[in-house]
């Protein structure tokens, strides 16, 4: 038998059936009540965490407002603070698209159905990726499969919706093993705009996987094209439009321990915890023990498949992901001091545990296509869904506790904030503030949805990125307003803390009531 052939179904058929397997997996995992558009209360019951929140929330303000330049500022979401539909992890790509279908097509949500098109491009792309390395159509699929239950997917899926794109690296993998055509550098610069357009950790690592292609191929030429492409989309999204806040002083606070690939944690019904260095990335790099069953043929893996400029970037990637602090079962050692500006500008990417996803899919793919080489293809497609089915097994625990994060709900919540007095000072407001200003300060869920609902605009927010001075700057400013007396007409301001409280006694105690628990200033006329 040749490889690649299948007397199962047409090789050609492997990536349709693995697309439908990828997609039938997540519902498994996160059931059909996330898809329908008009479903909200899942997103809004607060259990999968605050995250799901805020998407959803720069969803509803980006969707309500008008266009503007560039298309994805969304001011009334955060006001001075700055917004637009990239800081809210909102997936720009797609809000684009459903702001764009509104007059004809009203959708609530939209990440139901993204989780569901992540499952079946990861199965697709894979698939794609292991016929090129010489796998039957049973392998490919059942391969796809297993490509689909790694918990460093699943766990994205879990509340980080948007970082559920993985299939973008597994698309420049295939990519990387296609033969070059003409076409190749058109695939990129969709590649390249698309990962802009759906989240920024994603980003980086679909133009390294470019470079080490335009390496290999000495494509210079292609350049301008795939990072203007990627560059446009950035200004597209708003990404532009904070000057500053996009680093920190967290990297190397959340490196890849180099024990997480076989740490079973709360995943493995098999292998056991091990230490960690117990920051929130921990567990999320587990490669299941269908996964680690398949490394050791890594040693008959077709390595020239793979060029090495993509071994290149693939080991600068992990040496990024294991910082100049690498831990081992969370004990931790500095190699040496980076200079304050480059932990800086490295704090952009602080999750840097995250840049072990393109090797770790690249070893998954080696390790599967050298299983082929030693069994053969018919074989190995046999083999490949023991293993799919010994990782199913392996993973009942996280996929049980993903579960419990997506519990049956209301089609749409009530509001939190439920007082009629809110419903009547919306109707006399067009804003509402938070005192004093702060990215995701106290209240700031229940405001901000209250403010959503009524069409008001707010500074209640929660943004992946800000500028803490710019907010420290308008809490000074609107504690001053209430000492002297002298509110916004027509905001209605909600106090956060004993400051904004002792300030608005100052200037408007009379002006003062509690409500749902809340102290909060009326609209002035």
């Amino acid at each position: 038998m040749m490889p690649g052939r299948s007397t199962i179904w047409p090789d050609r058929g492997a990536a349709p059936v693995a697309a439908l397997l990828g997609a039938t997996l997540t519902l498994v995992i996160f059931g059909l009540g996330i898809v329908p558009p008009w479903r909200t209360g899942w997103m809004l019951s607060g259990v999968p965490g605050p995250d799901p929140v805020q998407y959803w929330l720069g969803w509803a303000f980006f969707r309500d407002d008008a266009w503007r330049l560039p298309p994805g500022l969304s001011p009334r979401f955060g006001m001075e603070l700055g917004s637009s539909i990239f800081f809210s992890d909102s997936i720009p790509l797609l809000a684009f698209l459903f702001k764009a279908l509104r007059p004809a097509l009203a959708v609530d949500q939209y990440w139901g159905m993204w989780l569901l098109l992540c499952g079946a491009l990861q199965g697709l792309f894979g698939a794609l990726a292991l016929r090129r390395l010489g796998l039957d159509a049973l392998g490919q699929v059942m391969g796809a499969g297993l490509l689909v239950l790694q918990p460093m997917l699943l766990n994205r899926m879990g509340g980080h919706f948007a970082l559920a794109g993985q299939w973008l690296l597994l698309a420049g993998l295939w990519m990387h093993l296609a033969p070059s055509t003409a076409r190749r550098p058109w695939g990129w610069v969709l590649l390249a705009g698309a990962a802009a357009l759906i989240h920024s950790y994603l980003l980086p690592m679909v133009l390294a996987l470019w470079l080490a292609d335009a390496l290999r191929r000495r494509a210079w030429v292609e350049a301008p094209l795939v990072l203007g492409a990627a560059l446009a989309a950035l200004w597209a999204a708003g990404f532009l439009s904070l000057r500053t806040g996009h680093g920190g002083a967290g990297y190397g606070a959340m490196q890849l321990d180099l024990l997480a690939p076989f740490d079973g944690g709360y995943w493995s019904g098999f292998l056991p915890v091990l230490p960690g260095p117990g920051h929130p990335e921990v567990g999320a790099s587990y490669l299941g023990l269908g996964g680690l069953l398949l490394l050791p043929f890594l040693l008959r893996a077709p390595w020239r498949r793979f060029s090495a400029p993509l071994a290149l970037v693939l080991l600068l990637m992990l040496g990024f992901a294991v910082t100049h602090r690498p831990s081992v079962a969370g004990v931790q050692a500095t190699l040496f001091p980076l200079p304050p500006a480059l932990v800086e500008l490295a704090g952009a990417l602080r999750a840097s545990e995250r840049f072990f996803w393109p090797i770790a899919y690249a070893l998954l793919l080696l390790s599967m296509a050298g299983l082929a080489r030693w069994l053969g293809p018919r074989r190995s497609g046999l083999a490949l869904a023991v293993l799919l089915a010994v990782q199913a097994v392996d993973l009942r625990p996280g996929i049980a506790r993903l579960g419990s994060f997506f519990p049956s709900t209301e089609a749409t919540l009530p509001l939190r904030l439920s007082d009629p007095f809110w419903a009547e000072a919306a109707r006399k407001a067009h804003a509402i503030r938070a005192v004093p200003a702060a990215n995701q300060g106290p209240f700031w869920e229940e405001v901000a949805v209250l403010a959503a609902r009524h069409g008001l605009a707010t500074d209640a927010a929660y943004l992946a990125r800000a500028d803490a001075a710019v907010a420290a700057q308008i809490a000074e400013a609107v504690l001053d307003r209430l000492r002297r007396g002298e509110p916004e007409p027509g905001v209605i301001y909600v106090l956060r803390d004993e400051v904004a409280l002792e300030a608005a006694r100052a200037g408007m105690a009379a002006s003062l009531r509690r409500v749902d628990g809340v102290w909060v200033i009326p609209p002035a006329p």
